[in-house]
This record gives C-alpha cells, sequence and structure tokens, in this order.
C-alpha cells in the first residue's frame, strides 16, 4: 500500500493530468452510447407505432378534408365596399345613340354650355344626380326618364366624343391638290345644287385670283372659284375634321351632290358614321364614300352658307364643339318644330344618335331634325332662356 503510494507520488503532475483527462474521456463516451442507444430505440418505437396507426381502418376514417365554404353577401354590403367611380363622358356599356349616354351636369352662372331642363314649358335650372347605391345605371350616365315623362326633355351639353381623333374640328397641315385641266370635278352649278364635270380652262383674274371653267356631264358650264369645287375622289380619313365644307350626294338624285358642312366624326355614340349638315340645315349621317372634300375651302367655311338661321346655328354648334346642346326625346312623344315660321305640333317616330324622325300631325309627312335644332321648341326657349341670363349678368354690377 505504501508502495503504490509513492509511486504515485513519483510520477510527473502532467501525466497525472492526462491520466485524469483520459478517465474523463472513457465516462463521457460510455455515457453518449447509452444514450444514443436510448434514442436509436425511441424513434424506432415510435416508428412502429406511426405504421401499426397509418394500417388501421379506424384511423384511415377519421382523416380531416379541408372545405372552403362559399357565402354570399347581400347586395347592399357589395355597394358600400366598392370604391366610387369616377364619372366617364362616355362608357362601354351604353348603347350608341342611346339618350342615356349623354352626361349631366350642373351649370355655373358664367358658364356658356350650361344645361338645364325644360319642364311644363319652362326653364329651370337642372340638378346635379344624386348617387343613389340601389341605382343600376352605368357610370356616367344620367336617368331623364322623368323629366320626358312629365312632357319637357333635358336639353345638355353632351361630351359627344372620347377621344382627340373623334373631336378635332382644326384643319389638318396637308399640301394642296394642284387644280389642272381636264381633272374631273365636283361643281357648283346652283347653289344646292353641284354636279360632276371636268375643267376645260384656268382663268387668271387682273387681281391674281384663279377661276376654273367647268363643263358639266349634264350640259351647260360654269366659271367658279377654287372653294366651290370639290374633289371627285373619295377623302381619307386623316383629311375629314369638324367643320370641314364637304358636298354629298343625294339620296334621292344620283347626279346631284349638296353642300354642307361635317359635323360629327365616327364614333360609337353615331355608330361610325359622319354627321353632315347641309346648307339647308338638313342633317344626314352618311359613310365615308358618300363625301367630297371642298378643294379650296374658305378660311371660315361659314361664309359661303347664305346669312340665315342655319348659319347662326352652325356658328354656335362648332364653338360649342365637342359638347353640342342635345335634348333628349322618346318615340311617341309630341313636340313643336317650327316649319316656315310657325310651331307644328308632331310626333317623334324614332331617335337615331343625335337625330330624330318626326311625323307631323297635320300633313304625316316626315323629316329627320338634329336634337340640338333651333327649329325645336324646347332648344328655342332654351337659347333664349341663355340669352336673358346672360343679359342679366351682364347688368349686374361687379
Amino acid at each position: 500500500m505504501v508502495m503504490e503510494v509513492d509511486v504515485l507520488d513519483d510520477l510527473d503532475p502532467r501525466t497525472l493530468a492526462l491520466k485524469n483527462y483520459m478517465g474523463i474521456v472513457e465516462n463521457h463516451n460510455e455515457n453518449l452510447t447509452k444514450s444514443t442507444h436510448k434514442s436509436i430505440h425511441s424513434l424506432n418505437e415510435t416508428s412502429r407505432k406511426t405504421r401499426r396507426c397509418q394500417s388501421d381502418p379506424y384511423f384511415i376514417n377519421v382523416k380531416k378534408k379541408a372545405v372552403v365554404v362559399l357565402n354570399r353577401l347581400p347586395e347592399c354590403t357589395i355597394n358600400a365596399l366598392q370604391h366610387p367611380t369616377p364619372q366617364q363622358f362616355h362608357s362601354e356599356a351604353e348603347s350608341p345613340g342611346s339618350p342615356g349616354s349623354d352626361m349631366s351636369w350642373q351649370p355655373e352662372d358664367d358658364s356658356d354650355d350650361s344645361d338645364f331642363s325644360v319642364s311644363n314649358n319652362k326653364p329651370k335650372p337642372s340638378k346635379s344626380p344624386k348617387c343613389d347605391r340601389t341605382s343600376k345605371s352605368a357610370p356616367g350616365t344620367s336617368s331623364n326618364d322623368e323629366s320626358v315623362a312629365e312632357g319637357g326633355p333635358v336639353v345638355e351639353s353632351s361630351a359627344f366624343a372620347h377621344s382627340s381623333s373623334e373631336t378635332t374640328k382644326v384643319r389638318p397641315d396637308l399640301p394642296e391638290v394642284e387644280l389642272k385641266l381636264d381633272m374631273v370635278v365636283l361643281a357648283r352649278k346652283r347653289a344646292m345644287r353641284w354636279q360632276r364635270g371636268k375643267i376645260v380652262e384656268v382663268v387668271t383674274k387682273e387681281d391674281g385670283r384663279l377661276k376654273f371653267k367647268v363643263g358639266f356631264e349634264e350640259k351647260g358650264k360654269s366659271l367658279v372659284s377654287g372653294h366651290h369645287i370639290a374633289f371627285e375622289n373619295t377623302p381619307k380619313l386623316d383629311q375629314l375634321y369638324v367643320g370641314a365644307r364637304v358636298v354629298i350626294q343625294s339620296p334621292d338624285d344620283k347626279l346631284c351632290f349638296m353642300p354642307g358642312i361635317l359635323s360629327e366624326l365616327p364614333s360609337r355614340k353615331n355608330r361610325l358614321r359622319f354627321l353632315v349638315f347641309l346648307d339647308d340645315h338638313t342633317p344626314l349621317y352618311v359613310g365615308l364614300p358618300s363625301l367630297h372634300l371642298v378643294c379650296k375651302p374658305l378660311e371660315d367655311a361659314l361664309e359661303d352658307i347664305p346669312d340665315n338661321p342655319h348659319k347662326g346655328f352652325m356658328k354656335q354648334y362648332l364653338k360649342n364643339w365637342p359638347y353640342p346642346h342635345l335634348t333628349h326625346y322618346k318615340a311617341d312623344q309630341s313636340i313643336n318644330v317650327e316649319v316656315n315660321g310657325v310651331q307644328q305640333k308632331c310626333k317623334v317616330e324614332m331617335v337615331d344618335c343625335s337625330l330624330i324622325k318626326v311625323v307631323f300631325e297635320s300633313t304625316q309627312s316626315k323629316e329627320w331634325i338634329h336634337r340640338g335644332s333651333v327649329r325645336l321648341e324646347h332648344m328655342a326657349k332654351f337659347l333664349k332662356f341663355k340669352e336673358t341670363r346672360k343679359a342679366q349678368n351682364n347688368s349686374d354690377p361687379q
């Protein structure tokens, strides 16, 4: 016993430390081995239980499936959650030519294009339409059924088109086509009758102006200016604009052409047609092949129109474009239309975009009239009301 102690005492301290360390390592490895055996045994036991449960029919039957249940919200709740939609001048939901496709707005005292409703033959300021959550009308439209039912339509300044290509009234800067001898053209023979002919002579006046002698196919000759000659060929779309001086083929006489002013370009609101006001105030919807551009129009095309109510109407129409004043009517509605200075009763047979077809009670004759025509009694009262209000505003002291 003494000898063992002596041997231990004789060992180097570093050797003793190393032996102690080796003992600790051995104990740790032994414990780690036991722990690993336990973990593996536990894992194997869990795997066996899982396989046994999965093979159990009862376990298969109690599996849960995800189910999605959709509940329809009430319409009032949906409307309350929706964001307000900004009003549009024209909506995809609108049908072309529908009276509801025009937008009414609250007039201001200093506005020249203000709207007002005419009911019971008395002008009254129109009210802005109130927002109704239960309304099913398309955004940007207003209902005028109540006003029409009361016998007085709504007169509105309608944004007619929604793109610049449909509203332009500026003459495009295109090179002019030179008029030459033997060129086939359409030339003025009388005020409302142009005919096809050929340029047989170019005459230069003392002041430098050019005149063109045209020999017509249907006999006769005329010495005319460039603004009384139209191209025989069909124009291109990029040459056309609202306010252009044109002539169109007469629907009753293929040899006759009539002068007018281009007043609408094709859009969804007019079913992709051109509206032309003839110089006698007759409105017509036509296709592109019926149009012929005047070769050398005057700087102001309206100067070629005789001084009459139609000339004043066209001047105001072009000033207001693309917000022309339009009345709203329904089929079978009774209205008054001026004929030779006298208001006559008639009935609306149909509405076609900016035009209405009326049947006069006294003669049963039919006629197409623009919904902004000064011949309509409601429109005449509207314009008179505007003039009176403007005069009052001008007379009021500042």
